[in-house]
């Protein structure tokens, strides 16, 4: 089977991801499968396929996740089941960075409200929604351990995610609402 993508016609099988792919060439290779997805030059099993080639890497999962999950389209909304499936043939991966967005989605939604930003106070909570959703969908064994130690990490116990959470300069009441956005993955 051929589809077109960025110009080129490519069979589903011959996707592939280059292993130290960067961060920004991830981004630009999910904005290109969202756009041959959306324009329907590629079935809903290509696009799967596409992203399960990307969440191989840490890379190509962060460049995967940053785009889809603040897309500004409402098919993001419903992730199929070959999406879900796709994402769950890299748990390690997935796992750490779905935690990790539903934090800073979390957290950046409040300071966007006090900033009085609310557009994007509403792309963070978005992105929030999208993320539970996958986790939710997805039920890694992955995620309670990380859950459960983001928020004991959140709540002040040293940890793992300490240095994280330190960068990011999460104040109280961001680090409140981290906890509590994490306890339906807490064990």
């Amino acid at each position: 089977m051929a589809f077109v993508l960025g110009g080129m016609v490519m069979t589903s099988i011959v996707f592939q991801v280059p292993a130290d792919i960067t961060f920004e060439q991830a981004i630009a290779q999910t904005q290109t499968l969202i756009e041959a997805r959306t324009k329907g030059e590629i079935d809903a099993q290509q696009f799967a396929q596409g992203v399960q080639a990307l969440v191989q890497s840490e890379n190509g999962a962060r460049g995967f996740f940053v785009t889809y999950l603040t897309l500004d389209e409402p098919w993001a909304d419903q992730p199929d089941e070959l999406l879900v499936q796709a994402l769950a043939t890299s748990p390690a991966i997935v796992s750490e960075l779905l935690v990790k967005n539903l934090v800073m989605s979390t957290a950046m939604g409040i300071t966007h409200r006090r900033n009085g930003d609310l557009a994007m106070a509403q792309g963070s909570d978005r992105v929030q929604r999208r993320t539970q959703q996958l986790l939710e969908r997805l039920k890694l064994p992955e995620v309670p351990p990380k859950a459960q130690e983001m928020a004991r990490n959140a709540a002040g116990q040293a940890g793992q995610y300490s240095d994280f959470l330190q960068r990011w300069g999460y104040d109280a009441e961001q680090r409140q609402a981290i906890q509590q956005v994490l306890q339906p993955w807490v064990n």
